[in-house]
């Protein structure tokens, strides 16, 4: 895993990746350059917005935000810090 710290034994930031199907997280941060940014900017993902992940094991990552479905790469997944929304 690569938390940085963790509160009350969960950690506080992840790797999109890192999430089982079903969890529930919001951005904390993009690691990636002005293209990547606008790209998950047109797709409604930015830093504080929340999502949910569908399915994300093997292959594509699939999210919900809101009403809308997003699949992402692998490896822009990866660039995307989150910090897991326990509800």
């Amino acid at each position: 895993m690569n938390s940085t710290k963790k509160q009350n034994g969960w950690p506080t930031k992840m790797q999109l990746i890192e999430l089982s199907e079903g969890d529930s997280a919001r951005v904390l941060s993009i690691d990636g350059g002005h293209g990547l940014h606008q790209q998950l900017i047109l797709r409604g993902l930015t830093e504080g917005r929340c999502f949910t992940l569908l399915s994300g094991r093997c292959g594509p990552v699939v999210i919900r935000i809101g009403a809308n479905t997003l699949v992402l790469g692998r490896g822009m997944a990866r660039k995307i810090q989150v910090q897991k929304v326990y509800q």
